[in-house]
């Protein structure tokens, strides 16, 4: 049973703000980043920010900042990689997977009070360990990528569905990649306390994959995918209330999941009415026609 107790302790309070920031900002930018098909963008980022967060802890600096400078510097890496086409997608995202995750495991053993139980924290979350001081800096970041999809929002969609027209419009494509690039850097880093380094991905793409089942435009994709994550973000924080073995990261995943899973079936048949009333509309025009 949830405990609704835990309403009334400040650090639950905490854990709440932050899964309400992350199942927005999630969702949003997953939306640019499913469209264009970069679906493990948010891994291959996440990987290259444990190093980060290692370089924090052997700095003796915040490791959200320091993870903030290296998830960005490998986001800027992998687009401008793509972009030259020098290295296939793939193999570039892969390279950003073992060696943002060896580099991270490196530094954080030798970093002085460094610890696996302070790389699993982050690698799975720790939302409950969520401080203010955390949650101003996670809100800084969240405002800042909503902003970034509501001031760019057009221009990102037009690049995310076909990249050359983009380019014959006359936008400009580099700086909007690496925008999309950059911002996605700093939705993990605001999701990583939440969900961890390993599970980001899956916020970001689950909620889209979801929504996409049950509708069509692409604002109401992101919209609805933005009410999934929320709903799956703050469920699974409430649902991991009910025993302490239940990881709140893990949680917040697998309700997202089955949230796909009920999607999958309830789209199935919101498609096969669509495609009756087609038909019926089809027909009536037909009679339409024959009468005229």
């Amino acid at each position: 049973m949830i405990d609704l107790s835990l309403l009334d302790k400040q650090f639950f309070q905490l854990a709440l703000i932050a899964a309400l920031l992350v199942g927005l900002c999630a969702p949003a930018v997953g939306t640019f980043i499913v469209q264009r098909r970069l679906a493990l963008l948010g891994d291959g980022i996440g990987h290259v920010a444990l190093t980060g967060v290692a370089l924090g802890f052997l700095t003796g600096t915040a490791p959200v900042l320091t993870a903030v400078a290296v998830a960005i510097a490998g986001a800027l890496a992998i687009e401008l990689v793509r972009a030259r086409g020098r290295t296939s997608g793939d193999v570039a995202l892969a390279l950003l997977f073992y060696g943002g995750i060896a580099g991270g495991v490196m530094l954080m053993g030798i970093a002085p009070g460094g610890s696996n139980a302070k790389l699993n924290s982050y690698l799975f979350g720790a939302i409950a360990s969520v401080t203010a001081e955390d949650i101003w800096v996670i809100g800084g970041l969240a405002v800042l990528v909503l902003g970034v999809v509501a001031v760019f929002g057009r221009e990102l969609f037009v690049l995310c569905q076909d990249e050359e027209m983009a380019r014959a419009s006359g936008l400009p494509v580099r700086f909007l990649s690496m925008l999309v690039a950059v911002t996605a850097a700093l939705t993990v880093v605001i999701a990583m306390r939440v969900v961890g380094l390993l599970l980001v991905s899956a916020l970001m793409v689950i909620p889209v994959a979801t929504s996409q089942q049950l509708t069509r435009g692409f604002r109401s994709t992101m919209l609805l995918a933005m009410l999934f994550g929320v709903v799956a973000s703050l469920g699974g924080l409430l649902a991991s209330t009910a025993s302490t073995r239940v990881p709140p990261g893990a949680a917040i995943v697998l309700l997202a999941l089955a949230g796909f899973a009920l999607a999958l079936v309830v789209g199935r048949f919101v498609r096969r009415g669509r495609s009756q009333e087609s038909r019926v509309s089809q027909a009536g025009n037909v009679r339409v026609e024959e009468v005229l």
